[in-house]
């Protein structure tokens, strides 16, 4: 089953998502999370099976530029994640289409995301899962 989390799900998210995000505390993943869960500009889908949770997606509406989009909002997959050892059952495409529907119903005609340049199973995932590359960039950073 995917459903849409609420509030009181903030502590499971981040504690997935610090597995995927890991330069951040659990913590200050929940306090993030408690915000975004109450931004109706953004949503997050919760896996189970048998009542565990196995995997989350946030997704988001997008109103700045969007590379190789052409409209606006563009729904966003900010992040998607499934436990390791839940993996390849089709979970992951599971959560994706239901970021799909609800920016779909949130009013967006386009869907994309990203991923680092080196993140190859991030990649082949979004390939599969029917997104085109739009554009390949590195960005840099100085201190002033």
């Amino acid at each position: 089953m995917v459903r849409i989390a609420i509030n009181e799900d903030s502590r499971v998210l981040a504690e997935m998502a610090v597995q995927m995000w890991d330069s951040h505390t659990v913590d200050e993943l929940e306090a993030e999370f408690v915000e975004t869960l109450n931004d109706k500009q953004s949503a997050f889908f919760i896996k189970y099976i048998n009542d565990l949770p196995v995997g989350f997606a946030q997704c988001g509406l997008r109103t700045d530029y969007v590379e190789g989009t052409e409209s606006s909002p563009v729904g966003y997959l900010e992040g998607i994640f499934v436990k390791e050892e839940y993996r390849k059952n089709g979970y992951a495409k599971e959560l994706l289409f239901a970021c799909e529907i609800w920016a779909k119903e949130s009013g967006c005609s386009e869907f994309a995301s990203d991923c680092e340049i080196d993140n190859m199973d991030s990649f082949k995932f979004h390939m599969a899962m029917g997104f085109d590359e739009a554009n390949r960039i590195i960005c840099f950073k100085k201190i002033l």
